[in-house]
Formats: C-alpha cells, structure tokens, sequence
C-alpha cells in the first residue's frame, strides 16, 4: 500500500499537533492556582495569600471557613491578600476555594493550622545565664581579690627595682 506524500505530511502534522494541544491544556490548567505561605502556621499568625487566573488583572475571591471571604488584588502579575488565623483557631487543616472572576475557574488549597506554643525559659546554650545557682557574685569578687594581689605584687616588683 503506497501514500502520497501530501498524505503522509498531512497525518504526520496532525500527530505532531496532538501533544503540543495537550501541553497547552496542561499549562492552562496549571496557571489557575492558590498557595499559602507558609503553608502551616501557628494560630494568631499571618499568611500570604497567592493565587493566578486566567487574568490576573480583575480580583478574584478565595473563601474558607477559617476566615470568611477575602479577594485577591492583582500585583506584579498575581493576585495577593494577606489575612491573619483568628488566634482561637483549633490545630488541623483548612480548606481554601479560590473563585476567579469568570465564575467558572476555581482552584483550592490546604492551610495546615498548629498550636501556638510560647516558650516558657530560653534555650540553656551553656553560657551560664540558665544555670541554677548563679555564682556571679563569688566569681566577681575572685576576680577583684586577683586584681588586687596582681597591683600589689606590682607596686613591690617596682620598689625593689628601684631600690636596688
């Protein structure tokens, strides 16, 4: 069985145009997205809030049950909000919806929530400073009687010097 080649050309640009249409669809699909950062936080603390559309100059709107409905403005080519964790919020994960301005783009996201915890003493580096029993004061005066030998010792080495 022979082709012409018109026909073979023919069938070899519709095989190559094939997956150049599936990686456009795929980018398309990609460039709708929300993000979070961080993506866990502790309650009471801010998150970022970055997202695209398929035009980033119209807002759009990201809604969760953590903190209601926020839009999304454009800056430098993405739509951006900031919003803070209620600080009463429970440890666990939170959905995120956003809706783009022509109502049928949407994508979402997951905001890890843990628990705020406030450090009761500082970390104990081995300065000294978190040890129990401060010896400062003993360690201080040990150091002025030291001195004070060392001047007296001093003025005597000096005297003798000069006397002999």
């Amino acid at each position: 069985m022979r082709t012409s080649v018109p026909a073979a050309l023919a069938a070899l640009a519709i095989g190559l145009s094939v997956p150049f249409a599936q990686a456009q669809a795929a980018h398309a699909a990609a460039s709708i997205f929300l993000e979070t950062n961080p993506s866990t936080t502790p309650a009471g603390d801010e998150v970022a809030l970055r997202a695209s559309c398929d035009d980033n100059l119209k807002s759009a709107t990201v809604t969760s049950g953590l903190f209601g409905t926020v839009t999304v403005k454009p800056h430098f080519g993405f739509l951006t909000a900031t919003v803070t964790v209620p600080a009463r919020t429970r440890p666990g994960d939170y959905h995120l919806d956003l809706r783009c301005p022509d109502g049928g783009k949407t994508a979402s996201t997951t905001l890890h929530v843990v628990a705020k915890v406030e450090p009761v003493r500082g970390p104990a580096t081995g300065g000294g400073g978190m040890a129990p029993g401060r010896q400062a004061p003993a360690l201080i005066g040990g150091g002025l009687a030291v001195l004070a030998a060392g001047l007296v010792l001093g003025g005597f080495a000096l005297r003798r010097r000069r006397l002999g």
